[in-house]
C-alpha cells in the first residue's frame, strides 16, 4: 500500500532524551518503564518498552529515541503509555531501538 506525503505527516514522529528507567514487573512480557523528556513543546512522557534483551537499566538514562508522539494513551497493564518508542525486531524477534547517531535536540521532529 503506497501512502501521500500528507498521510506521512499525520505521524508525529519525535527526538527525546530517556531520563528515567525503571523495571515493570507486571508486564507480561519483559518490560521497563521510561520517562522521555520530548522538550518545552511535549515535555516528558511515559512508555513501557519490550527492551530488556539489548539495554541495560543503567545505561538508558541519557540515551536518545524516536518515538510517536501523537497516539492516544495505552493501557499497558496497570501503566498508562503516552507515546510508542520506535524500534526495529532482529532475527529472534527482539526490539532493536533506532539509534540517533549525534546528539540533537530533544523534540526535533524526523522528516
Amino acid at each position: 500500500m503506497t501512502i501521500n506525503f500528507d498521510d506521512f505527516l499525520k505521524v508525529d514522529i519525535r527526538v527525546g532524551t530517556i531520563v528515567d528507567a525503571e523495571a515493570y514487573p507486571e508486564a507480561r512480557r519483559p518490560a521497563y518503564k521510561l520517562r522521555v523528556d520530548f522538550g518545552s513543546e511535549i515535555g516528558v512522557k511515559k512508555t513501557s518498552a519490550q527492551i530488556t534483551r539489548y539495554y541495560d537499566l543503567q545505561t538508558l538514562p541519557g540515551r536518545q529515541v524516536a518515538a510517536v508522539v501523537n497516539f492516544p494513551p495505552k493501557q499497558i497493564g496497570k501503566f498508562m503509555s503516552e507515546v510508542l518508542v520506535l524500534g526495529f525486531p532482529d532475527a529472534d524477534g527482539e526490539v532493536v531501538m533506532l539509534a540517533i547517531d549525534h546528539p540533537v535536540p530533544n523534540g526535533g521532529r524526523l522528516f
